[in-house]
């Protein structure tokens, strides 16, 4: 009778995975000014239902023979450069936008869908702001690949929005660098916003546009599309006559549906995460919108990052820790409820990136697998060469880079692999999830000494980096690799153990 419970249960967790569709992705961007070590810090979840698998490899730096031309999925085409830049990719196989990069000069981007009341992609094609098939999931790629600055990731961002048009209902990316931070912000078609993070605040991103009132005669803060507030009057969605500046949020923006949006009056995971940055509680409804930024009550870390996004609203009016015994917080808290850790997540990163170590060394993708609260960071180094092989499919380089391929990937991608991290740790998630009050202590404990490791160990690695570097900078490279594998390879088997131990307890007679 208990081994048959425990199937149901463990079962219904996996189907729920696939079953339903959940899009909630989140981030946390600090700038230099606000972080302990001066460095930019952006951190981002990736949630999504369905069947899913992560390939995390590290993709060289590419030449092209000239006249050659990048395929679009929907049909368009443009020149490709003489060499991209080489990035470490995480491909979330099959999603338009869920892949996360950092290349080689420290660019990091990731994105959020931020709802807008932009018309439908067919009428935009017949009105001529979607051309050649529009363009979409290639956006973040052709940043990573061209972009030497985040500022500059935010101009080939608009080129290619005017060139092809965004097919995105509605999206924001993050582009950052080891110097500062931006938010871009698009409808469909063509029109899009950007604003830069403030040096000393801190901005929380949620499935929200949060760009509000915009100032395009400040291009140190803002970019834009040539006819964003234009196009906005001509919409009816802002009347200067009123008064009040333009305002994107409120021009452009989809209202929330959910019920915290319509009891409080803002997104719930956006007022969660402002609460944590701030250290206070935001009185509820808030009148009006959220701030673009806040200040933060202390200087923000790899650490605090990381203790954000494993929130589950713990200590808030919304908490429901005691119903833990019953189950886990993921069944008990939505992001409609202001859950920040999901169970939906695939990835959590934090991008850690200084502007006074060269790159390879000054720039960390700290990652975990799965939810953040059950799973564990690991730091990789944007020097590595490689990542090890439980890590990614080793499919062929010319084909992985194509959309067809991202969207068509072989049969058997999807298929459980108990040999590969992305399985490893979320079998860890779904055995902590089934017991979590009685669980999640026993493994928190073990990866909290382990990032303390992580963490202690940071300076030595790095100041032994350095002086390799000085010297022979393939050698340097492969000691970031070298360490950034051992520990990943550590983690894995960590957690291969703590399965092992939750499942004979489990399932053990």
């Amino acid at each position: 009778m208990k081994k048959t419970s425990v199937f149901i249960i463990t079962t219904t967790i996996f189907l729920a995975m696939s079953s339903s569709y959940v899009y909630a992705c989140y981030a946390v961007i600090a700038g230099k000014n606000a972080t302990a070590d001066g460095s930019v810090l952006f951190a981002h979840s990736e949630l999504n239902s369905g069947q899913r698998f992560l390939n995390f490899r590290v993709i060289p730096r590419i030449k092209y023979e000239p006249g050659a031309m990048i395929q679009l999925y929907n049909g368009g085409t443009y020149p490709e450069v003489s060499e991209s830049y080489s990035f470490i990719w995480s491909e979330n196989f099959g999603m338009r936008g869920s892949d996360s990069y950092i290349n080689e000069w420290g660019v990091a981007c990731a994105s959020d869908g931020t709802r807008t009341i932009e018309d439908s992609r067919d009428e935009l094609i017949k009105r001529g702001d979607i051309i050649d098939g529009g363009i979409g999931y290639m956006l973040r790629r052709q940043v990573a690949r061209r972009a030497r600055t985040a500022r500059e990731g935010v101009h080939i961002v608009g080129e290619l929005i005017k060139r092809f048009g965004s097919n995105f209902s509605g999206v924001t990316l993050v582009i950052a660098d080891p110097n500062e931070a931006w938010v871009v912000s698009m409808a469909r078609g063509q029109h899009w916003v950007a604003q830069r993070v403030p040096d000393d605040r801190v901005v929380v991103l949620a499935n929200v546009n949060i760009i509000g009132e915009v100032n395009l005669k400040d291009t140190n803060n803002f970019l834009a599309s040539p006819d964003l507030i234009e196009y906005a009057i001509k919409r009816g969605w802002h009347d200067p006559k009123s008064g009040k500046p333009f305002n994107y949020k409120d021009a452009y923006s989809k209202p929330g549906k959910g019920w915290f949006d319509k009891k409080h009056g803002c997104d719930s995971r956006q007022w969660r995460g402002q609460c944590l940055v701030t250290g206070k509680d935001i009185p509820l409804p808030v009148n009006g919108n959220l701030p673009f930024s806040v200040k933060a009550n202390r200087k923000m870390t790899v650490r605090d990052m990381r203790d954000i996004l494993s929130d589950h609203l713990e200590g808030t009016e919304f908490d429901k820790t005691e119903a833990y015994k019953l189950g886990s917080p993921h069944d008990m808290i939505s992001s409609g409820d202001g859950g920040i850790c999901s169970q939906h997540d695939q990835e959590n990163a934090i991008f850690q990136l200084r502007n006074w170590l060269p790159p390879e060394i000054g720039c960390v993708y700290w990652r975990t697998t799965a939810a953040s609260c059950s799973g564990v960071l690991t730091p990789w180094y944007l020097g590595i060469t490689e990542t090890p092989e439980c890590y990614y499919y080793q499919y062929d380089l010319k084909k992985i880079l194509t959309t067809e391929f991202h969207f068509n990937p072989p049969s058997g991608t999807f298929d459980y692999n108990p040999n590969k991290a992305y399985w490893i740790f979320n079998t860890l998630e779904n055995l902590v999830d089934l017991n979590y009050k009685k669980n999640i202590g026993k493994v928190r404990e073990v990866w909290k000494k382990y990032e303390e490791k992580e963490y202690a160990m940071q300076a030595a690695i790095e100041e032994t980096a350095l002086k390799l570097y000085k010297k022979d900078k393939d050698l340097c490279r492969e000691f970031l690799t070298v360490y950034s594998a051992t520990q990943a390879i550590e983690a894995v088997e960590m957690a291969k153990k703590m399965n092992k131990k939750l499942r004979t307890k489990l399932f053990g007679s």
